[in-house]
This record gives structure tokens, C-alpha cells and sequence, in this order.
């Protein structure tokens, strides 16, 4: 049995923010990309592009991330619902260890702490659109409304 939503009746708008997270994504690496330009690709240094510190390796990072969820939110038909799950943890995980190692010099993507809540908040934001953004059958949909009527 799923535990999510099917054709939930806002997916579209929760696969909107989903790819506007995705835009931001492309957006923030783009402008870290030229901002970090001719530095080293994990350098550790005050390099900040709306408001959030950065590196060279991050900034691409986060263009690929942003591709993938665009991709995602292009192709439809529950693609996005899994790349948006699989991306938001990953989201999740480096933002905590991003947390974790801050201030040491592990902090390969140079966050600051307004990246780590940045990254944190984008992970859960696409968590909850790949929760609720799940399209099925109209039996799959008549199976989940038994099924929650039943908790």
C-alpha cells in the first residue's frame, strides 16, 4: 500500500514549486559558477552569492541537482516524484554534513550557516512535492482513500 497521495487535487502546484526549486538550484550554481570562477574547486574561502557561501564544487553540484529536478518536473508521469524523494534526502544529508563540518576543514562546499538552512529548506520543499505530487489511476486513487478512511 502507498503511503502518499494519489492525483492529489493541488500536484499541480506542488509540481510547480518543484521545479521552481529546481530553477533556484540552476540559478544559485550558475551565479556561483561565475562568482567562484578561477578559484579552487573546494576552496575554503568568503565567497557568497545570495547570501549563501560557496565554492566552485558546490556551485556545480547545485546545477545538476537543478537539471535533474527540471528534468524530472518536464518528464512528469511520477518521474519527478522520485527524482524530487531521492534528491530532497540527498538535499537533507549533505546539508548536514555540511552542518556537522562548518567550521573544520572538511567544509569541501564552503557552506556558512544560511546554506545549510538554504539546502535544508530546499530538501523539504522537494520531500513535499514528491510526497503529494504522485498521479495514479482513478482505482489506485478510490485504494488510498479506503485505505486512509480505514486509519
Amino acid at each position: 500500500m502507498a503511503h502518499t497521495p494519489v492525483n492529489h487535487p493541488a500536484r499541480p502546484i506542488y509540481r510547480a514549486i518543484g521545479g521552481l526549486t529546481g530553477l533556484y538550484l540552476v540559478v544559485f550554481g550558475a551565479l556561483g559558477v561565475i562568482e567562484s570562477a578561477g578559484n579552487p574547486f573546494f576552496a575554503q574561502d568568503d565567497t557568497q552569492v545570495l547570501g549563501q557561501g560557496t565554492n566552485l564544487g558546490f556551485s556545480l553540484l547545485s546545477i545538476l541537482l537543478g537539471v535533474l529536478v527540471l528534468a524530472g518536473t518536464a518528464l512528469g508521469r511520477n518521474i519527478d516524484v522520485a527524482i524530487n524523494q531521492w534528491l530532497a534526502y540527498a538535499l537533507m544529508v549533505i546539508s548536514l554534513g555540511g552542518l556537522a563540518f562548518i567550521r573544520t576543514d572538511a567544509n569541501l562546499f564552503n557552506f556558512s550557516i544560511v546554506t545549510v538552512m538554504v539546502v535544508m529548506v530546499a530538501g523539504l520543499v522537494l520531500l513535499m512535492c514528491g510526497m503529494y505530487g504522485k498521479v495514479g489511476s482513478d482505482e489506485e486513487r478510490e485504494a488510498f482513500e479506503k485505505a486512509r478512511l480505514v486509519l
